[in-house]
């Protein structure tokens, strides 16, 4: 038993953070998690450069994107049940590397949190604004803004207010989200069936054989396809403020992969039967439709009801930048409760038992963020939100190999151990390496993107100066006395016991 400092009595033998204890159930977790990909947005943005790389092969595209993150799932939910910590990654990786890679996981989750905030504020912004009167507002950068500014303030609000009134929140900004690709769904297959899709095409076992593409594009399609289940991983950052926090976010996490996997499989084969993988008009594979392709399917799928789906793409947007914050700022929150960060950032609200400096600061560095991008160049927003994908396979990759090295004097004492502890965790870290390389080497290209700098893509620049700026904090705040005890392994290392309820 831990021996309190404070002096203050003891009420509760088990040592927590100060974060709130068993609110969540696995239901709650699973639909936060599910949330936070903001799947109706995510497909829509894109299905279509997807269907543009490898044609009918999409619905394979996703299904191999799934297997790597699958396996990174059981890396999380094996670190999860003997190490259950909101740190996560950070937490993971300094037990079993060491602080300083510790340092750079949290660091990463955290550049992902805000970049990914800029791009779904832009994206609820501009639906919202384009709703109202004759959609000149989501046209003027200023409003749209400014609006987008209101957004990220208004989900960290959400956020302090705590955790159940932001899972109740989800559920029916979920449901909203699910009821709309239902209604699509249901508008395609009829459509289909009754002959009046514009381009009616059958459902072919080709569609699932990945050799049938082309490997270049299928590279591409997998690297798009793979991002797009990124936020899994939150009902992991939230396991302390789970009931049974050693199994049920793992549980959660693999839950919410699988569903993913049969919303986005689903939703491309469906789309394919109605609108067909043409290059023009409706077809899936036109580039002028690319970057959102159900705007102009829904009014045909589902009439008059069509402007439920685009109220639903922003309903997508807006959960998912909710959800982000969370486990972005129980991130920080934890490095500040093991001294990796200033002890401010372990601050938590005692009514809501909300981290409240590290919420109020990811909120605030977001909406600097997103403004300041917009003030100086928007297609350098466009390309920060294409290097979000270099942090996610940089801390996916870390978590994985973590996995390995933790639970290495156990790997193989029995066959469930070698395959959830070592060959699927190995895999899935390959895969993320892979990932981290491949997509940095494309982005270096100065024709990815939208913008490029002395001849290389700002997407690199962005994605790997984010994690250079890193480094270099860490080594800053290296050099002050407060962090001694982190970075000399006395307040987290591979002994330290847990600050989190049984």
């Amino acid at each position: 038993m831990t021996t309190p400092t404070t002096g203050a009595p003891v009420t509760d033998p088990t040592p927590t953070k100060g974060l709130a204890i068993g609110k969540l159930t696995l239901w709650g977790s699973t639909v936060i998690g599910v949330a936070s990909t903001a799947p109706l947005f995510s497909l829509a943005a894109t299905l279509g450069y997807v269907i543009i790389a490898v044609g009918a092969q999409a619905p394979v595209a996703f299904i191999l994107a799934f297997v790597p993150m699958l396996f990174t799932a059981f890396a999380y939910r094996e670190l999860n049940n003997d190490v259950p910590d909101c740190g996560t990654v950070f937490t993971w990786a300094a037990k079993a590397f060491g602080p300083r890679t510790g340092w750079m996981a949290g660091w990463s989750i955290a550049v992902a949190g805000v970049l990914v905030m800029a791009n779904l504020a832009e994206i609820a912004s501009i639906y919202l604004l384009s709703l109202i009167g004759d959609g000149s507002l989501a046209e003027n950068r200023a409003i749209v803004t400014v609006f987008g500014c209101l957004i990220i303030a208004a989900m960290t609000w959400v956020s302090l207010r705590g955790v159940e009134i932001g899972e109740r929140m989800q559920q029916v900004l979920l449901a909203i989200q699910y009821l709309a690709m239902a209604a699509f769904v249901v508008g395609c297959l009829i459509g289909y069936f009754s002959g009046n899709a514009p381009d009616p095409t059958a459902v072919s076992l080709d569609w699932f054989n990945p050799f049938l593409a082309d490997g270049t594009g299928m590279v591409q399609a997998i690297l798009l396809a793979l991002f797009i289940y990124w936020g899994w991983d939150t009902c992991l950052a939230l396991t302390e403020e789970t009931k049974d926090p050693r199994r049920t976010p793992g549980r959660a996490a693999t839950l919410s992969t699988l569903i993913l996997l049969v919303t986005y499989v689903g939703v491309t084969v469906v789309a394919m039967m109605y609108a067909g993988l043409g290059d023009t008009g409706t077809g899936l594979a036109n580039e002028a439709h690319a970057d959102d392709v159900f705007s102009g399917l829904a009014g045909m799928a589902m009439g008059p009801l069509g402007w439920f789906l685009v109220i639903a793409v922003a309903i997508s947007a807006l959960s998912s930048s909710q959800t982000t914050i969370l486990p972005t700022a129980r991130g920080t929150f934890a490095m500040g409760v093991y001294k990796a960060l200033p002890a401010r950032f372990a601050n938590v609200h005692a009514v809501s038992k909300t981290p409240t400096f590290s919420t109020l600061l990811i909120g605030v560095v977001a909406i600097a963020y997103y403004a300041g991008m917009n003030f100086v160049s928007t297609s350098v927003l466009a390309d920060s939100v294409l290097s979000i994908g270099l942090a996610i396979a940089f801390f996916y990759g870390i978590a994985s190999f973590a996995c390995i090295w933790y639970f290495r004097r156990t790997l193989f004492d029995n066959w469930r151990n070698a395959f959830y502890r070592f060959v699927f965790p190995l895999l899935g870290g390959i895969f993320m390496a892979w990932a981290f390389v491949q997509s940095a080497i494309d982005m270096a290209n100065p024709d990815y993107g939208y913008s490029q700098l002395a001849g290389v893509g700002s997407a690199f620049l962005i994605g790997v100066g984010s994690l250079v700026l890193g480094v270099v904090l860490m080594f800053v705040w290296a050099l002050f006395p407060a962090s001694r005890d982190y970075f000399e392994k006395r307040s987290l290392n591979r002994d330290t016991e847990v600050l989190a309820p049984e």
